[in-house]
């Protein structure tokens, strides 16, 4: 355990004492926060030119009531011949012409968009969308119903649906799907960050060890099984603690910074809930899901439980992988000969990250709810699933599989271990790592 002991602090020490690390620490929540509103500012900013478009109106109902807008524009052409105009939009290099035909009310499918350049499903879908509209409303006169738009504007409404989740102690509690999905794909993707890249960490610096020969000097006072040990456990505490940090941050932020940069009668709302108050019971200018929500962000002990449960299956995750990495590692001489060998092990990390976007749909999904069980997809999977609220037998199921798992695993890459760091020269198959484990 002395020696296990001197290995850990040897590459905890190699690693966190580094400006990268410094940096990428403080760094990597702002890169977060900047990725989750970059496509916002990209839509915002990168706004494409104004398109203009000749509108041939045949039915004479729908012309009129086209809205344009500052990415749409349309000139409504009277009496337009259609060969005509699409001659003049070309020579005015405009973008196209709308041809509407005289049935449209009784056959919708008759409008045309004519580009001279290539469209996107955005402009398409928002003319469509006011041509709907339109006809829609030509349709219900038909009736003959006074004051139509009048009593349509009066019966419109929009629900604002509030969700109660029944606990164990029969005491309901609001939630908000929407934040709990955004929490499960944000710790799900730090998950599957830290599995792809700490786990190459691991492979890459025995690759290098066994090249410069240090492996076979080490041994001779360490054995092999304590030196893999001691690098896995080495880096596992280096990314632990990059967690631990992003974790205290996270604590902050929910309970200093969000509750000062709120508006007070939000802040009043959101503490209502957070005391048990019914979110129906809030005035109607405050939106259900988005009190509900804060409340959540805002509830320092929910935060600091999801970032426990982060720890302990980011530990057994990484542990997990960790050691078939380092059976990797120790096995070739090169990090381009260990291409064809991670990839068994990269396929369950990868496809855990595509279940995860099931989640959002249904957290409880059988493809899912195994997936978060099975040892080889269960950190990501399950992990994305705690926010939604989840049986606690099936997070403690969960964990004791991963754990025991990662027991039988580093026995298994331990063999591998001791046998290929005195290999060189040549790259073993699958068939030739199945021969190892049996010595």
């Amino acid at each position: 355990m002395r020696n296990i002991g001197l290995i850990i602090m040897r590459e905890f020490k190699e690693r966190v004492y580094k400006k990268s690390f410094i940096i990428t620490t403080l760094l990597m929540p702002v890169l977060m926060l900047v990725l989750s509103i970059a496509p916002t500012l990209i839509m915002f900013f990168a706004k494409g030119e104004t398109k203009h478009i000749s509108v041939i109106d045949q039915s004479g109902i729908v012309a009129d009531k086209l809205e344009s807008n500052e990415d749409v524009v349309f000139e409504v052409v009277p009496n337009g011949d259609l060969q005509t105009e699409l001659k003049r939009s070309l020579e005015q290099e405009n973008f196209g012409v709308l041809y509407i035909e005289q049935d449209v009310v009784t056959n919708p499918n008759k409008v045309q968009l004519y580009t001279n350049a290539s469209s996107s499903m955005t402009i398409e879908d928002s003319i469509a969308d006011q041509i709907e509209d339109i006809v829609e409303t030509e349709r219900l006169k038909a009736h003959n119903i006074e004051n139509l738009p009048e009593i349509l504007k009066q019966i419109e409404v929009n629900i604002s649906l509030t969700t109660y989740r029944n606990g164990d102690n029969e005491q309901s509690e609001a939630t908000s799907s929407a934040a709990s999905s955004f929490a499960g794909i944000a710790l799900g993707f730090v998950l599957y960050f830290f599995l792809i890249i700490y786990g190459s960490i691991v492979m890459q610096s025995i690759i290098e060890e066994k090249n410069s020969r240090i492996l076979e000097v080490l041994v001779s006072t360490v054995r092999p099984f304590d030196m893999m040990m001691g690098k896995i456990l080495g880096v596992a505490s280096v990314a632990l603690t990059q967690i631990a940090i992003w974790g205290v941050l996270l604590i902050v932020i929910s309970a200093a910074v969000i509750p000062a940069v709120i508006p007070q009668d939000v802040l009043a709302g959101v503490e209502a809930v957070q005391a048990g108050a019914d979110v129906a019971t809030l005035t109607a200018d405050i939106d259900p899901e988005a009190i509900t929500a804060l409340a959540s962000i805002m509830d320092t002990g929910y935060i600091s439980e999801l970032v426990v449960l982060l720890l302990l299956f980011m530990m057994g995750g990484f542990l997990l992988y960790a050691a078939m990495y380092a059976a990797i590692g120790a096995s070739v001489d090169q990090v381009q000969d260990a291409q064809q060998l991670t990839t068994p092990v990269t396929i369950p990390i990868i496809f855990s990250f595509i279940i995860l976007t099931m989640i959002m749909n249904d957290p409880n999904n059988p493809l899912v709810v195994w997936c978060s069980i099975i040892p080889f997809t269960s950190p990501i999977v399950m992990i994305g699933r705690i926010p939604s609220g989840i049986p606690t037998w099936e997070i403690v199921t969960s964990l004791i599989l991963l754990y025991a798992t990662f027991i039988v695993m580093v026995w298994l890459a331990g063999k591998i271990y001791r046998v290929g760091i005195f290999m060189h020269g040549k790259k073993p198959s699958l068939k030739e790592l199945y021969r190892w484990l049996k010595y």
